[in-house]
């Protein structure tokens, strides 16, 4: 693989667990809505990556999508609530790994979450100077690997790579035509990869030595 010019992150499963807070906000946007149903971490964690019309698609299968769209509205209403006290676990070696990697590298930020999941997280983590840009799902409800495809023309990447932690993400990757970097400390599992590591730290120093 030639040397990339650019590294692209995933951000759940990648850079942070925070399937807790969404657990809750999933849970009350629910019960606010008139739904008996609840969700668990687990079933969650089987969806993490996933665009959000699969999300609602799962958790209920039987709603209109207008009924779908508002119960995710609401979702995000009480995400936007637990913000400023939730504590999403951070994976060991982030913050020192990205301050390092962003004086070798670019760095964007892309996910399928809601439009400002990522600049909640650049905030909450204090990361937003670290990066050059980012594109989420929510922006313009487009599949992930269309994203990673305009994130690459709109900043001028030739040799960008993703790293992402799903199979979900090594598809979007492959579709896109750019090569996936997998963490296997995340929440997927693929046998379809560039690189794989098994911690932050150890992908920050192979593309800091390379």
């Amino acid at each position: 693989m030639t040397k990339p010019d650019s590294l692209i992150f995933d951000m759940d499963g990648t850079l942070w667990d925070n399937v807790d807070s969404y657990t809750i906000a999933w849970n009350k946007g629910l019960e606010i809505k008139g739904y008996r149903s609840q969700v668990t971490r687990y079933e969650l964690l089987g969806l993490m990556g996933k665009e959000a019309h699969v999300m609602l698609n799962t958790i209920l299968p039987n709603a209109s999508a207008t009924e779908q769209d508002e119960l995710f509205d609401e979702v995000i209403r009480q995400y936007q609530l637990l913000i400023p006290g939730m504590k999403p676990h951070i994976y060991e070696g982030v913050y020192e790994g990205l301050e390092k990697l962003s004086e070798e590298y670019p760095l964007f930020l892309l996910s399928n979450c809601e439009e400002g999941g990522l600049v909640n997280f650049m905030k909450h983590t204090g990361t937003t100077h670290l990066f050059t840009d980012y594109m989420e799902h929510g922006q313009n409800l487009k599949p992930k690997a269309f994203n990673m495809k305009l994130l690459k023309e709109r900043n001028n990447l030739q040799h960008p790579v993703y790293i992402g932690d799903t199979d979900s993400d090594s598809k979007a990757s492959a579709d896109a035509g750019i090569p996936f970097v997998f963490m296997s400390y995340g929440f997927g599992k693929t046998d379809n990869y560039a690189f794989k590591f098994d911690s932050f730290p150890q992908l920050v120093d192979y593309f800091l030595n390379i």
